[in-house]
């Protein structure tokens, strides 16, 4: 393979979010619309000049990379987990992490532009990526090249409408600030499970702003059982 065929990419900046690790993440972007992240960028790219106008377009594509997935041996098929994690499929026709060059794409929400004494960062909506992921590049999304209504989402919609309802004690949620209360009933409902653990003692858990939380999930309800400080 020559030179130019290889590309040599930096990251910008990196991702300041409430997910300390990947369990419980949305695997997409756009479905936990209250989960608020941030896009802080090193120098020189955290100059007011590179963002001029950006607060003009209401939602960006983030380009960034699966750090925690990076593999050394190619595998052409991969076991989407919301399709049971025993089905294969060709790496190329899902948005599994682990790839050829280990790159994610996303389209999130612009809520606000930050001007601090360390430079620009935005606040976004709709996020799937967690503390500290690294970001290559940011593009503005144009809907009338980037939104296609007749589009086919394949097996990829199998389970697009999914939710499960969730209930907390209030003594629970009390514990979490109420400003991340709705973010965390989005992520629960999502099932953060793999798609084939259908296990109705098994206890799970992440972390998420600070705190563990513990559920189990019964059929089409997620009850969380714990909530405490890390």
């Amino acid at each position: 393979m020559d030179s130019s065929s290889t590309l040599e990419i930096k990251a910008i900046g990196h991702i300041k979010s409430d997910f300390p690790t990947k369990f419980g993440i949305p695997r997409q972007s756009g479905l936990c619309k209250n989960l608020l992240s941030q896009i802080v960028f090193e120098s020189p790219y955290n100059t007011a000049d590179a963002f001029r106008g950006i607060e003009e377009f209401s939602h960006i594509w983030v380009i960034w990379g699966f750090s925690d997935n990076a593999r050394e041996v190619f595998s052409p098929t991969v076991r989407p987990p919301k399709l049971g994690g025993n089905e294969r499929r060709g790496v190329f026709a899902t948005r599994s992490p682990f790839r050829p060059n280990p790159l994610g794409l996303s389209c999130v929400k612009l809520e606000r532009v930050i001007r601090s004494d360390n430079g620009i960062i935005l606040e976004v909506s709709g996020g799937d990526m967690k503390e500290g992921t690294p970001v290559y590049d940011i593009k503005p999304y144009i809907p009338y090249a980037d939104c296609i209504e007749e589009a086919d989402g394949g097996f990829g919609q199998r389970h697009s409408g999914d939710r499960l309802k969730v209930e907390v004690r209030s003594d629970l949620m009390e514990l979490v600030a109420p400003e991340k209360r709705s973010a965390l009933t989005e992520v629960l409902s999502l099932d953060p499970r793999p798609g084939y653990q259908d296990d109705g003692q098994r206890v799970y858990g992440f972390e998420f702003a600070g705190l563990e939380i513990k559920f189990k999930v019964n059929g089409d309800t997620l009850t969380v059982t714990e909530i405490y400080a890390v």
